[in-house]
């Protein structure tokens, strides 16, 4: 299985942007997806998640209310719309992907596998 992100750039504060991660090779129902982000300096830091099969997604509570996950499943990608971004909201963020994932472990890194390659996000003041 192979990840690549895109969509990051450069935001104003209270701007949008919209995160895609292409995921290439076989995605099997107990799949998981995340998206993570890692701001400079800081440790990485779980965003959202989605179960491949179902559709029950999980926030970070700094992404509740203003980020959506959501997957196609005919176009095997995974979507992160970010809105109302904050510069607190700058970090390289990462898409993963996980052979199983349960409720408890959708924000846990360590339970996802596959990494893809990052995209930078930055918002600006």
């Amino acid at each position: 299985v192979q990840l690549q992100a895109s969509g990051g750039g450069l935001v104003q504060a209270g701007g949008s942007l919209r995160l895609s991660c292409v995921v290439s090779g076989p995605i099997y129902s107990s799949y998981g997806m995340g998206w993570f982000r890692q701001a400079p300096g800081k440790e990485r830091e779980f965003v959202a998640a989605i179960k491949w099969s179902g559709g029950a997604t999980s926030y970070a509570d700094s992404a509740k209310g203003r980020f959506t996950i959501s997957r196609d499943k005919a176009k095997k990608t995974v979507d992160l719309q970010m809105n109302s971004l904050k510069p607190e909201d700058t970090a390289v963020y990462y898409c993963a992907a996980s052979y199983t994932i349960i409720t408890s472990t959708m924000g846990v890194g360590s339970a996802y596998k596959y990494w893809g390659q990052g995209t930078l996000v930055t918002v600006s003041s």
